[in-house]
């Protein structure tokens, strides 16, 4: 089973694997390590990753990146607004409130849910996956940012599977961070805490976790974050810097042409690396738009400067973070930086100076994440023995439950079931008491995060019927899952009956009412808001009350005791935004369908690519290689029908089936294959008639010669040899005569195949015979004579006599006897 970890970036991903030996990054098919998160649709397929990014400067319009900023939002969401901005692709709103991108795919206008465009990007990483560890990669661990509402992660899920994944978990990058630190340390303190806080600096987000240490473990002590505040804020300041620039020096503006508006930004993202690690740096693009080249010059200090209002807002997660973790910049041991915005020296600056001292860089920025996704796959996976380390991960939000009691007059109550830092995974039970069908909503609160939406899912739990006709008790069970997703896990009715039981058993308690009050109290009870009628805590503190136990009174009347009744509920999900099983199913469809297309359409390139390269193949070595092996009348008519194909493949044969460039290089094969035939036969010719030659002299060799290990061989057998290898040294003779008198250009007589049959049939007949073995010598019987009597001895006697006579017996003749026949299977030294 392949252990896998995906980190999903929003400008790039990377795979990282588990092996024996440890976790190594994946090299993607151009040996990069990072993968870009770029969809390109064309005229014909999809371009992923690599491929995309490639396509993407010429096909701006339909090449489809920040898929991450896209996921589980509202299109009204002003943050999606002002990165809509930016995007070259046509983002409009879907009839649910969500985003849709529309592309234009095989001739027409297609529109994608960003959950699709995430299948894609997973799809291309599983393949590279594949493609390095030789499996089938389903299981694995992805890591998502810790700001990721309920629905992005549902989200994240839903394109796992119509991209095949079954993920184990969603890993917070910040954990994944900490777990890729932490285990590898071998002194960390058994009673104290070391206390080490992350600061990742992406591409467009940034967060801070603090963290706590001891050995064999760690705790996340607090989650801090700014979801659009990263390395591309940085490329965007000297993006609009330039824009403006080159309108008032050039008279151009870039923000009229996208593909413009993508090469400056790459150029400002280049400028940005050259300005971390120089004072200056200096900008010239060519041909940048209307055939205009510019340049540009900018120093640290001016980009530190329009940067400003990025910078000035670093401090506020580090502040946070701190703060809700109930420690000062002094209680922490360390303070590690990663994430390619984190290279960016202001950055730097505003982090040293707020902890106080300098931050380290100890771990691989970019490939963190992936590797500590891959040792909680291993962690996880049953096929992996890791060391062990225990993650104790907090929830990152506040989730409670909201519902209208039985009186429609009353406002509805909520209580929190899931508090900001709850353990995951966990589940959580409250007891109902209705009377019909009731909705339980489940909400974000406690958030200062405006982005979050406030209702995630609405469940309907009913209908039900008491047996007695009034209020059903109903125990609901609620679940913080592994990957952070609620859910209302189930709804059952609690009733009480009584049962008669026997005078004889009543020494005895009902296993069935063990059983229910053992799995009625839950391992952490939700408390409860509001009226006690209408809910309560599950503490098995109310059913404890109610057990009555039946007092042996009289010995002729059959008492009875109360058992509880437990009945399943129907419960009814509406989670609002996510994708249902049909759309989920049909998503699976589509996904498959397009990833059939392009592999229908790779295999067609490199069926064209095979007829283009054979052209020029064989117009190369027709007047080297082959010449001597084609008559000069035919050279002219191959040349002439090399020169059609190739008209042919750039002008109507440029876009055709898979089909028919098959059928065109068959074609060509016809003619050109009985030339490559010819020349390889000449040039196989050789070794393998010496090869046959070889053989022919050895078995003669052996069949005439006077050695003695060839002695126990019957001379008739050694005939059929001898008259074997004539007969195929006579069939060699002939053959070769009519071949050496043929040109090089005529068809063989002699061919490579039938001389390694003859040789192999040769040696097949000869070989049996020339190495049979000799036969085993018949065991020796000592004379009669010479052996003692046994009445001549006593038992003490005979015994010791025995082993004395033991002894020259197996010094003595039989020991020669052996020697001389194991001299007769081997070379003599001194003959040699």
């Amino acid at each position: 089973m392949s252990v896998v970890g995906f980190d999903l970036g929003n400008e790039s991903c990377i795979v990282g694997v588990a092996r024996q030996r440890g976790i190594d990054v994946v090299l993607n098919e151009e040996s990069k390590r990072e993968t870009p998160a770029i969809v390109c649709f064309g005229d014909k397929q999809r371009f992923i990753g690599t491929a995309g990014a490639a396509n993407s400067t010429m096909n701006p319009k339909n090449s489809i990146s920040q898929i991450k900023r896209l996921l589980g939002r509202k299109f009204a969401d002003p943050e999606l607004q002002n990165d809509i901005q930016s995007f070259p692709f046509r983002v409009s709103e879907g009839p649910d409130g969500f985003p849709l991108v529309h592309v234009r795919y095989l001739g027409e206008e297609r529109s994608f849910t960003p959950t699709q465009l995430l299948a894609m990007v997973l799809s291309n990483l599983k393949a590279i996956a594949e493609g390095n560890l030789n499996s089938a990669v389903i299981d694995c661990c992805i890591g998502i940012p810790v700001y990721f509402t309920d629905l992005q992660r549902r989200a994240v899920i839903d394109a796992a599977t119509i991209a095949g994944l079954r993920p184990l978990r969603l890993f917070h990058e910040t954990t994944a961070t900490a777990l890729a630190y932490g285990i590898y340390k071998t002194d960390l303190p058994e009673n104290d805490q070391l206390n080490v806080a992350f600061v990742d600096v992406g591409n467009a987000s940034m967060q801070v976790s603090i963290v706590g240490y001891k050995k064999g473990q760690l705790k996340m002590l607090s989650h801090a974050y700014d979801r659009s505040l990263g390395g591309r804020d940085f490329d965007e300041a000297l993006f609009k810097h330039f824009a403006a620039k080159f309108k008032d020096e050039y008279k151009i503006d870039v923000y009229q042409n996208a593909r413009a508006c993508i090469r400056l930004r790459v150029a400002c993202e280049k400028l940005k690396k050259m300005l971390s690690a120089n004072p200056e740096a200096p900008m010239n693009i060519e041909c940048l738009m209307d055939e205009k080249d510019v340049r540009g010059f900018i120093k640290r200090d001016e980009f530190e400067q329009i940067s400003a209002p990025v910078l000035e807002r670093v401090k506020g997660p580090l502040e946070k973070a701190l703060s809700e973790a109930g420690l000062t910049p002094e209680s922490l041991h360390f303070v590690e930086v990663v994430g390619s915005g984190s290279r960016v020296p202001a950055v730097m600056k505003i982090i040293t100076e707020f902890f106080g001292k300098e931050p380290r860089r100890t771990m691989n920025a970019s490939e963190c994440v992936a590797r500590g996704c891959a040792l909680q796959c291993a962690i996880l996976s049953p096929t992996f023995k890791v060391r062990e380390f225990q993650v104790n991960e907090g929830f990152p939000f506040s989730v409670a439950l909201s519902w209208k009691p039985d009186a429609q007059d009353n406002e509805s109550q909520q209580t929190v079931v899931f508090p900001k830092g709850n353990p995951m995974p966990s589940i959580k039970a409250l007891t109902f008491y209705r009377s019909s069908t009731f909705a339980v909503d489940v909400l974000n609160v406690d958030t200062d995060d405006l982005q979050i939406t406030h209702k995630i899912s609405t469940y309907t739990i009913g209908p039900f019927q008491s047996s007695k006709g009034e209020k059903a008790k109903l125990k609901v069970k609620v679940r913080l899952n592994i990957h952070g997703i609620v859910s209302l896990e189930s709804a059952t009715m609690l009733e009480e009956e009584e049962v008669e039981v026997p005078v004889s058993s009543m020494s005895e308690v009902p296993k069935d009412a063990t059983t229910m009050e053992t799995d009625d109290a839950p391992q952490d009870p939700a408390s409860s808001a509001g009226d006690p009628a209408e809910a309560a805590a599950e503490n098995g503190a109310r059913d404890s009350e109610e057990k009555t136990v039946p007092m042996d009174t009289d010995t002729k009347v059959e008492p009875s005791k109360k058992k509880v009744k437990k009945t399943n509920v129907p419960v009814a999900e509406m989670v609002y935004g996510a994708m249902g099983t049909v759309e989920l199913e049909k998503a699976v469809e589509k996904e498959y369908e397009m990833a059939l297309q392009d592999r229908v359409m790779e295999e067609t390139k490199d069926k064209k690519n095979s007829v283009e390269a054979y052209v020029y193949d064989m117009r190369n070595k027709i007047h080297e290689k082959y010449n001597d092996f084609v008559m000069s009348e035919d050279i002219e008519g191959l040349m002439a029908k090399l020169q059609e194909v190739e008209d042919w493949l750039y002008e109507d044969g440029e876009d055709e089936t898979k089909g028919v460039y098959v059928a065109k290089l068959e074609e060509l094969k016809k003619l050109g294959g009985p030339i490559e035939m010819r020349y390889k036969e000449w040039t196989e010719r050789g070794p393998a008639l010496e090869q046959l030659v070889y053989c022919i002299r050895s078995f003669r060799e052996a069949a005439l010669s006077g050695d003695q290990k060839f002695d126990h061989i019957d001379i008739s057998e050694k005939q059929k040899v001898v008259n074997e290898c004539s007969d195929a040294e006579t069939w060699l003779m002939e053959k070769k005569q009519q071949q050496d008198a043929l040109p090089k250009h005529a068809n063989p007589v002699l061919l490579v195949s039938d001389i390694k049959k003859k040789a192999e049939a040769l040696d097949r007949f000869c070989k049996p015979i020339m190495t049979k073995p000799r036969p085993a010598p018949k065991p020796q019987t000592p004379p009669l004579a010479e052996t003692p009597s046994p009445e001549a001895y006593t038992p003490e006697e005979q015994s010791n006599g025995a082993d004395e006579s033991a002894e020259p017996a197996s010094d003595g003749a039989q020991d020669e006897h052996v020697g001389e026949q194991m001299d007769t299977d081997k070379d003599d030294p001194s003959q040699a």
